[in-house]
């Protein structure tokens, strides 16, 4: 066993010297044979294999065989020269056969033959495998976003994609190599061309000149041997060539080459009827040889009608009770790969009908910002968001599935929700966002823009203008920043769509390791986890933490037996977390607010409603406008002096008064009293009045 990993070491040292040491004319005809062997075997490996990596040693493979023929071509041509036309039973058979009594006609065959294998096969495999190269090369970051992709949303672990990225670096390569290896058989084959010619004409001077043999004698003698020469060496190079040619073609698929030409050729009954009958209608032609075109033609014909039946067949079969078509032997007729056969399977069909929580296309300029194998942090961006998002806000955000689109402009991203866009932006990605923070010393030139996540102006300048932007009182982005910062406000201002009740069911197991007896006293005994989703989402779309699970669940304890209103239970919940929503407005211990007056807040009292489903508010269309224009009018009168203003109003006021305002302008907070730390100093900036 030790020997066979050492044997191909030992073969090429073997084979290099052929090139000076000259050999038996038996030993050459065995090495003539094995010559023929080794191509014929590579062909065959070839045809069976299922993608090109399972034969990667192609290439080496192909160099080795062009170093044989090289060296066996050198010793046939010495002993041509040197032993009055005669190398080895091999080449004499070869040129017997081909020459067949006729000089003339043999040297056009072998000609056409030797042509055939350097502009057909040898030429398009070459061409074949530049192109592969480098589309190789070129799809390598759309690949790579892809599996990313995949191991962000759990559909592969770290391992898989691993193996992944290693599979596509090892096609890159193989293709590479295959384009540097296909010039070697391009040059074995015009070798082959020189020497033959040299062998012809050096055999016709040494046989008149040193054997003194006649002119019929040496024409007929140097043929047969420069021929068969030329075919023992030819032959092996048009089947790796075609090897060449069949493996820098060949897609990746489940079966091998003839497996999938059976299935995709015989999956065409019509083509093959109108193949059939085309070459039947050759027989009407005068001359056509009736008797071969009558044979052919309507077998073909024949072979498509059979198919084509028993696919009928096939498809009238009744349905199983799951509505799928009934069983089939695999082996009875060729596989029918194409969309509509394999969409009557319905479980298929439900396939379609996922959409990722997150979603992320980028145009082809931006890909190399996410890519890892081309330097791109983005995913570690993400995996430190998500890390930073858990411990904020007590929820771990899905995964973000990153795709390509071509059809977007090249410098565009775009962020999906469910399967819908909720958010675009542009960046240059060699370019810097310059965001002025309103005490800039002087301007810059830059391309002007509006930054994507908070709407500021801003200007994309170039590298070297960044030292000077910064000097000069600017904050400066890099697109990558733009992009995460663009995606993390929306994720935040969403994250109330993005939990689900199999999230809420994994909050609640973590805090069963914990303090398993809350868990269990309130869910689902005192409230079910639909409305413990709907309390969590209610929180967290007015970005009110939940990591204190066990005081929010305590709280449900408490107050879930008497009141069944999902909101008025969420407005008990932010009472008692009052410091940690206090914690987010206030400023060195002093909240700074815009009050509500009495009158408004009677108003809004007035108004409410009870129903079956709770309670609501039926206040006029004039007074909900006049409500809601002075509360924005007064909230934008303190942002100058406030960086995040707070409307404050009595505890059941507020979730009404929220709900108003969120239809013009959701981004105001409003709180209660009761949600206000006691430590806290309040300073009232402005009042809202009727």
């Amino acid at each position: 066993m030790k020997f066979l990993t050492n044997i191909v070491s030992v073969f090429v040292v073997i084979v290099i010297a052929f090139l000076i040491l000259p050999l038996p004319t038996g030993f050459l005809d065995m090495m003539f044979l094995v010559n023929f062997a080794f191509s014929l075997l590579i062909l065959m490996i070839t045809t069976q294999i299922k993608e090109t990596l399972e034969f990667s040693i192609f290439p080496s493979l192909m160099l080795i065989t062009t170093i044989m023929r090289v060296a066996l071509t050198v010793s046939s041509a010495r002993l041509i020269l040197g032993n009055r036309g005669f190398a080895g039973q091999v080449i004499a058979t070869f040129g017997e056969f081909v020459l067949q009594g006729n000089v003339l006609v043999g040297a056009i065959v072998f000609i056409i033959i030797t042509l055939a294998n350097l502009l057909v096969i040898t030429k398009g495999a070459e061409r074949v495998a530049e192109v592969s190269a480098r589309f190789t090369l070129d799809a390598m970051p759309g690949k790579q976003m892809a599996i990313d992709a995949d191991l962000n949303s759990g559909l592969i672990d770290e391992q898989q994609a691993k193996e992944r990225r290693s599979k596509i670096q090892r096609e890159s390569d193989f293709f590479g190599a295959m384009d540097g290896a296909a010039k070697f058989v391009k040059g074995d084959a015009i070798l082959s061309i020189i020497i033959t010619l040299i062998n012809f004409v050096g055999g016709i001077i040494f046989g008149m000149v040193m054997e003194n043999m006649p002119f019929g004698e040496v024409l007929v003698v140097y043929s047969i041997a420069t021929v068969g020469d030329g075919l023992v060496t030819t032959i092996p190079a048009i089947l790796i060539s075609t090897s060449m040619g069949l493996i820098v073609t060949r897609a990746s698929s489940e079966n091998n080459l003839n497996v999938e030409v059976a299935r995709q050729v015989f999956s065409q009954p019509l083509a093959l009827m109108a193949a059939g009958g085309t070459i039947t209608a050759f027989a009407l032609i005068p001359g056509m040889p009736a008797f071969q075109v009558l044979l052919l033609g309507p077998a073909i014909f024949a072979l498509g009608f059979i198919l084509r039946m028993q696919r009928n067949k096939l498809e009238k079969a009744p349905a199983a009770p799951d509505g799928s078509i009934g069983s089939m032997d695999p082996e009875a007729i060729p596989e029918m790969l194409n969309e509509a056969s394999y969409y009557k399977d319905i479980e298929n069909v439900y396939g379609l009908l996922g959409v990722d929580p997150i979603e992320m296309e980028f145009g082809y300029s931006l890909v190399p910002l996410v890519d890892e194998s081309s330097g791109g942090s983005f995913i570690d961006r993400i995996v430190m968001f998500r890390k930073q998002f858990a411990g904020d806000y007590g929820v771990v955000i899905p995964t973000v599935r990153l795709r390509d689109n071509g059809l977007l402009n090249p410098n565009q991203y775009v962020v999906k929700l469910k399967g819908e866009e909720i958010g675009k932006g542009e960046v240059l990605v060699d370019y810097f966002l310059a965001l002025d923070p309103g005490n800039t010393s002087e301007d810059i030139d830059g391309i002007d823009t509006v930054e994507p996540a908070y709407g500021i102006p801003g200007k994309w300048i170039n590298e070297d203008m960044r030292e000077a932007a910064e000097v000069y009182g600017y904050t400066v982005i890099d697109p990558l920043s733009v992009i995460v910062t663009h995606m993390s406000e929306i994720i935040r201002r969403h994250v109330h769509e993005l939990l689900t009740r199999q999230d809420v069911n994994t909050l609640l197991e973590n805090v069963a390791k914990r303090n398993p007896a809350i868990v269990t006293d309130v869910v689902p005994g005192i409230i079910t986890v639909a409305d413990l989703q709907k309390i969590l989402s209610n929180l967290l779309r007015e970005n009110v933490p939940i990591k204190d699970m066990e005081t929010i669940l305590e709280t449900l304890g408490d107050y879930g037996l008497s009141v069944k209103d999902t909101d008025m239970l969420t407005e008990y919940v932010r009472q008692r977390l009052r410091r940690t929503i206090t914690r987010q407005y206030v400023s060195g211990n002093v909240l700074q607010v815009v009050t509500v007056d009495q009158d408004v807040e009677q108003t809004i009292l007035g108004s409410i409603k009870k129903g079956e489903h709770g309670a609501y508010m039926a206040l006029e269309p004039e007074k909900v406008q006049h409500i809601v224009t002075n509360v924005i009018e007064d909230v934008n009168q303190i942002k100058d002096m406030v960086n995040n203003p707070v409307v404050l109003t009595s505890p059941v006021v507020r979730v009404y008064l929220k709900k108003m305002l969120d239809q013009f302008n959701p981004n105001i907070t409003v709180l209660s009293f009761s949600e206000v730390d006691p430590t806290v100093q309040i300073q009232a900036l402005a009042n809202v009045t009727m």
